[in-house]
């Protein structure tokens, strides 16, 4: 009987949006801390900031790091090499210190948590939370961006009010840790195949800021799915209109000793 009620709920809802109700539930009393420590820390770090104000431009690209300072060079050096020069960049650091030499662009600024948390969803609404822009993009430390990425993102995010967007994902070319190519992912968006699949990811993301551009603060640890991306993209497509544009303009480095996504997986029952 048990069996036959799951399969019921998940045909008429889909596995992941079961797991992530699960997840509200069950790790909802995590979040209540969390909120208090990503307000606290947008002001403790907004007040760090040139003239305490928060930078301004086009987009605003969130880079997160944690003790990775070889792969946040190479991120941060390809997010300052977009093509589109409009920009500001903020590294959130994780609590991680020792953080390497970087660029010295006035398009750059880097903060550091009081301590680590590991909620990647706290870490990005506080990049988000520290700076303004129409336009907001993310990335992490072990990847990188192609030089069009932003510029291919904002064509269609800028395109006339009636057809455009209000996000879009590229293509992402994976990798193995060595830098061989794995593949190519390019999923074009469907709310319902996100029921089963986990190809939702934030590194190809770009949105239009919005409330509703907020990730979750749930404590989640590598053996809860989903992930913040899914649930992010996931819940901003209930009110946003989400496009996926087939070009790979993210090299996407599949780390095993990082919390990446097996989209390939197979969905649970």
């Amino acid at each position: 009987m048990i069996r036959l009620v799951k399969r019921q709920l998940r045909a008429r809802y889909g596995w992941l949006p079961l797991e992530e109700m699960r997840n509200k539930v069950m790790l909802g009393h995590t979040a209540i801390g969390l909120r208090r420590f990503e307000d606290s820390e947008v002001r403790r770090l907004l007040a760090t900031l040139p003239g305490g104000e928060r930078p301004a431009a086009r987009v605003a690209t969130v880079v997160l790091t944690y003790k990775r300072p070889d792969g946040l060079r190479r991120a941060v050096e390809s997010v300052l090499a977009q093509t589109v020069r409009d920009q500001v960049v903020i590294v959130v650091d994780d609590g991680g210190g020792g953080l390497p030499e970087l660029p010295a662009d006035p398009r750059l600024h880097v903060v550091s948590l009081r301590h680590n948390i590991n909620v990647l969803g706290v870490s990005r609404n506080i990049g988000m939370r520290l700076t303004e822009s129409p336009f907001v993009a993310f990335l992490d430390d072990d990847n990188a961006w192609h030089p069009n990425h932003l510029e291919v993102a904002l064509a269609k995010l800028e395109e006339p009010a009636e057809s455009r967007p209000d996000a879009v994902y590229t293509a992402m070319r994976r990798l193995t840790p060595d830098g061989e190519e794995r593949d190519v992912l390019s999923v074009p968006f469907d709310r319902k195949l996100a029921w089963e699949r986990c190809f939702l990811d934030s590194n190809p993301f770009v949105a239009r800021r919005s409330p509703d551009l907020r990730f979750s603060r749930l404590r989640r640890n590598s053996s809860v799915a989903p992930k913040e991306d899914w649930e992010l993209i996931y819940r901003f497509s209930k009110k946003h209109r989400v496009e996926h544009i087939p070009s790979a303009t993210v090299d996407y480095v599949v780390n095993p000793n990082s919390y990446w996504t097996n989209w390939e997986a197979p969905a649970q029952p």
